[in-house]
C-alpha cells in the first residue's frame, strides 16, 4: 500500500518557502505521494442569499491552484507523485487541462496523478462560466477526450460539450494516458470509477458496513464493465489525531478493505504553522511509514 500525505492547502499559508519544505520533507521521508486539494474560488458568505451556506469552504481559505503548485514543485522534488484529489474538471476548459496536465507530466518525469470529480460549489461554475447542471455527464466526456488529447498527436473530436477541429498538444505527457482517478460517493460516480476510472478515492470509515456494501457494489458494477476489480486502485485517508497506535489501526483497516493507497492528512488539528505540520508528518512517517 503506498503511503502519501495531503497537502495542508488551507493552513500550509503562501510563503513559498514554506511550500518548498514541506514537499521536499515529504520527498526526503520517503512518503510515496502528495495530494492535493482544488478550489479556484471561494464564495462570500456575509451576503444574505447565503446565508444558509453549508460547503466547507469559503473566501476565507487559501487555496493554492495544483497545475501551478506542481510544476512549482516538480522541479523542487526527485520521487513524489503528484495527485489532485480532487480537481474539478467540469468548471475548466477540457483542451487547457490536457495541456497543463501533460506539462506537469513532463516536467515532473511522469509523476502526475490525474484525480478529478465534479464538485459542489455552483459558485465556482458560474464564476467560470460552465454549467452546474451538466457537470456529471460533460466529466464523462471529458474523460475520454482528455485520454486521447494525452496519447494522439492530432484529435478530431466532436462530442455534446467539446469540439477539437483537427488539433494536438504538443509535448505529449510521459505517460501516455496520465492516470484519472474519481472522487466522490454517489452512485453515479462509481459507474464512472467502474467504466472510466483509473481509481477511486472513496469517502467512509474503512471498518463500517457502510465501507463493505460501497466495495461490493464498485466490484459488481466493475464486472458489468467488462473491467477487472484488482485494476482499480482504491485510495483512503485518515486524520493525524490520536496516537501511533490509531494511525497503524486506521492503516490496517483501510489495507484489509483492498486498499492500495492511502493518505495522512493534518489539517484541522489546530495547527498553527506550516513547520508543525511538517513536525507531525515526520512523527506519523516514523512510527508507521
Amino acid at each position: 500500500m503506498r503511503f502519501g500525505v495531503v497537502f495542508p492547502q488551507t493552513e500550509i499559508g503562501a510563503d513559498p518557502a514554506a511550500v518548498k519544505e514541506y514537499a521536499q520533507t515529504a520527498d526526503e521521508l520517503g512518503y510515496t505521494h502528495l495530494l492535493v486539494y482544488d478550489h479556484v474560488l471561494g464564495a462570500d458568505t456575509t451576503i444574505a442569499e447565503r446565508r444558509d451556506w453549508r460547503g466547507p469552504y469559503t473566501t476565507e481559505h487559501l487555496f493554492h491552484e495544483p497545475f501551478v503548485l506542481f510544476g512549482y514543485l516538480a522541479g523542487l522534488t526527485q520521487r513524489l507523485e503528484l495527485v489532485t484529489g480532487i480537481l474539478i474538471l467540469p468548471q475548466r476548459q477540457t483542451a487547457l487541462v490536457a495541456k497543463q496536465a501533460a506539462e506537469v507530466d513532463v516536467l515532473s518525469g511522469g509523476r502526475l496523478r490525474l484525480g478529478v470529480g465534479v464538485g459542489w460549489n455552483a459558485v465556482e461554475y458560474e464564476a467560470l462560466g460552465e454549467d452546474f447542471h451538466t457537470r456529471g455527464r460533460r466529466s464523462v466526456e471529458q474523460m475520454q477526450l482528455l485520454r486521447r488529447l494525452w496519447s494522439e498527436p492530432v484529435v478530431d473530436f466532436r462530442g455534446r460539450f467539446d469540439s477539437i477541429p483537427q488539433a494536438g498538444i504538443n509535448p505529449l505527457p510521459v505517460q501516455q494516458p496520465i492516470p484519472i482517478w474519481l472522487g466522490g460517493m454517489a452512485d453515479a460516480v462509481l459507474e464512472r470509477v467502474a467504466k472510466y476510472g483509473d481509481g477511486w478515492f472513496p469517502q467512509f470509515r474503512p471498518a463500517g458496513e457502510g465501507a463493505r456494501v460501497m466495495m461490493e457494489k464498485l466490484r459488481a458494477m466493475a464486472s458489468d464493465a467488462g473491467r477487472a476489480f484488482a485494476d482499480i486502485g482504491i485510495e483512503g485517508r485518515f486524520t493525524a489525531s490520536g496516537t501511533p497506535d490509531d494511525w497503524n489501526t486506521a492503516m490496517a483497516e483501510w489495507r484489509a478493505i483492498g486498499a492500495t493507497h492511502i493518505s495522512v492528512n493534518t489539517m484541522g488539528l489546530g495547527l498553527t504553522s506550516p513547520r508543525e505540520h511538517i513536525d507531525l508528518i515526520r512523527r506519523v512517517k516514523e512510527s508507521v511509514g
